[in-house]
């Protein structure tokens, strides 16, 4: 919008011109400090053992370690890592004003083929120096992921270009459950879903084990791939992530199918669906 070495109107003028405080313009984020980041892998990697600690039981935890930490600090790294306890306190995945939230519906559902009920999540990823946001898209019966993207910000718009790609890949879901943060409460998403068809529920506030299964595979890929890992620059996450979904999908055995890796669940019952449909 406003350029740096214009022709004729200096910074200052392109930045009166549209009414933004020139130190604005240069302003540039300072980002977590190297304290704050440790903080941050600490509080992911004890979340996944504890989710059910808030914001008070996580500074106890690290105070008992020995960081010299307050409650205000925790609060706001644990927001910013999108962390939800199972009890409601804080509220990290609240809607954003205006958004229409939708109820959780699952409870009692004999999920039983690919394609009825998908499920999609965020989760924080830490790197060397700084941290990064994953969301993930699982066909909830096979455990197949279906997609992924990487951010830097919390906008929807990767979460949509996610839910884009799975869609085109294989078909609209029945039913797509997520939590109730503002990414899946946004018009861009829920607009999406309600033109394939596609009816939306979400989980209960404080409920993070409604989505149980996409919780397990957060737990899975930090232990077997993000942990081991100090990834320097999103190209790296990317490609270190995008090998173990692979690996997960293609490779890895799985309780769910008997030990057969997701995609193999999930390709062997689409065509065994598709048999079935062309017999009748």
């Amino acid at each position: 919008m406003i350029e740096r070495n214009p022709p004729k109107l200096s910074v200052g003028a392109q930045c009166r011109l549209l009414s933004i405080a020139r130190s604005s313009f240069y302003y540039a984020p300072q980002g977590e400090t190297t304290m704050n980041l440790d903080l941050m892998l600490l509080i992911d990697k004890q979340f996944l053992d504890t989710p059910f600690y808030g914001v008070l039981q996580m500074t106890w935890h690290l105070q008992n370690e020995g960081h010299g930490v307050n409650k205000k600090r925790i609060r706001r790294l644990m927001r910013l890592m999108r962390l939800m306890p199972i009890h409601q306190k804080p509220d990290t995945s609240k809607p954003a004003k205006g958004h229409k939230t939708y109820p959780y519906l699952l409870g009692g559902l004999r999920v039983e083929r690919p394609n009825q009920v998908w499920c999609a999540d965020i989760t924080y990823l830490p790197m060397r120096r700084g941290f990064l946001y994953l969301v993930a898209i699982m066909d909830w019966h096979t455990r197949k992921v279906l997609a992924w993207r990487i951010s830097n910000t919390l906008e929807a718009d990767f979460c949509v270009e996610a839910l884009n790609e799975a869609v085109h890949r294989f078909g609209p879901p029945e039913i797509m459950n997520t939590d109730q943060g503002s990414q899946f409460t946004s018009f861009a998403w829920t607009d999406r879903l309600k033109r394939v068809g596609t009816r939306i529920l979400m989980d209960g506030k404080g409920r993070c084990l409604d989505n149980i299964f996409i919780e397990r595979l957060w737990r899975s890929l930090k232990y077997e791939c993000v942990y081991l890992h100090a990834w320097e620059t999103g190209s790296q996450a990317k490609a270190g992530i995008g090998a173990w979904i692979t690996f997960y999908n293609h490779q890895r055995p799985h309780a769910a199918h008997g030990g057969q890796p997701p995609a193999v669940g999930y390709f062997n019952a689409t065509q065994t669906d598709q048999q079935v449909q062309a017999v009748a």
